[in-house]
């Protein structure tokens, strides 16, 4: 495997007061990969991204972006990293188009306005290049923020809830975006709320919640070790006890007896396979049933379910 383009070790933050924000975080990322990192309010995702910026001191461990340490490098690292934050940080009475300039000059770039007209393309702000900020939309806004944050080019790109506040169609056209970004080298890491926007796009997840890692790996993985199917046949009669020749499967009996309830499986289509042989079996055992509901579960249930096994430990 290559270099990877950010690796962590055992990275701590305690703010004044006491508050322990990071608690020991390892993460490594992979260079042009998009990482998606999942977690409740207060989980540590923001401190974790302003520590890797520079923005917030860490109280612990090592962090290293392009095989730099990021605290004695911290000029060159952040030369080529570009942050969208979740505030609407920017010059609201300026241009769009200058405000794009000035965040190139900041990191001493030399101007180069084919660059910036691509970038304000590519986020359909060209149009809008010599409105005053405080004129646009909050989606419009958002995507001043991702072109400021792309006016130097970096390698690596920060974007925390980046879809925050945005219709359901501009959260899409972000999402091509992004996309695109990667296509051209870029690693994303990405904060969101919207687990769809992980399932969407990202290589892999981590999962953070009070400052822990819960869980770091490939999105297809995660839904093959902790994704399941959930069936449910409507039985014509209710049935007093689940038939021996079922007794074998992941199922019980809700509704007084009158559904009978499957899940199990995994990600990789097994559960698919036993609510098939399930409904031969019935037919089988001359059990008539009217109706079949089945449901997959999501990367939101997988990201629910250890928040709550977590929650229980804790208890």
């Amino acid at each position: 495997m290559p270099d990877p383009i950010l690796d962590i070790r055992g990275l701590e933050k305690t703010y004044k007061g006491g508050v322990q924000a990071l608690k020991g975080v390892d993460l490594t990322i992979r260079r042009g990969e998009i990482f998606a990192l999942l977690g409740p309010n207060g989980a540590g995702k923001t401190t974790l991204i302003g520590a890797t910026c520079g923005l917030v001191n860490a109280t612990g461990g090592t962090i290293e972006a392009f095989g730099l340490d990021t605290r004695k490098h911290w000029r060159e690292v952040r030369s080529r990293i570009g942050l969208v934050p979740q505030e609407l940080a920017t010059d609201m009475f300026d241009k769009v188009i200058r405000q794009i300039r000035y965040s190139r000059g900041m990191f001493g770039l030399a101007p180069d306005e084919a660059r910036i007209e691509e970038v304000l393309r590519s986020l359909s702000l060209w149009d809008k290049r010599d409105a005053a900020i405080r004129e646009l939309s909050g989606g419009m806004k958002r995507r001043v923020m991702i072109a400021k944050a792309l006016a130097h080019d970096p390698e690596l790109l920060f974007l925390d809830e980046p879809t925050a506040g945005v219709d359901v169609e501009l959260r899409r056209d972000m999402w091509r975006q992004i996309d695109a970004l990667r296509a051209r080298g870029t690693t994303i890491i990405l904060t969101t709320h919207y687990i769809e926007e992980a399932q969407e796009m990202a290589d892999r997840v981590g999962v953070i919640n009070k400052g822990e890692i819960l869980l770091v790996d490939d999105k297809d993985a995660i839904m093959a070790k902790l994704g399941s199917t959930e069936a449910h046949f409507t039985l014509d009669s209710a049935l007093a006890e689940v038939p021996a020749p079922l007794s074998g499967y992941a199922v019980h009996l809700e509704d007084e007896g009158k559904r009978l309830v499957y899940r199990g499986g995994d990600g990789t289509g097994a559960g698919k396979r036993e609510v098939a042989e399930l409904a031969c079996l019935l037919v089988q055992q001359q059990i008539a049933f009217n109706g079949i509901e089945t449901r997959e579960s999501t990367l939101e249930d997988i990201f629910v379910g250890l928040l709550e096994d977590r929650q229980e430990v804790a208890a």
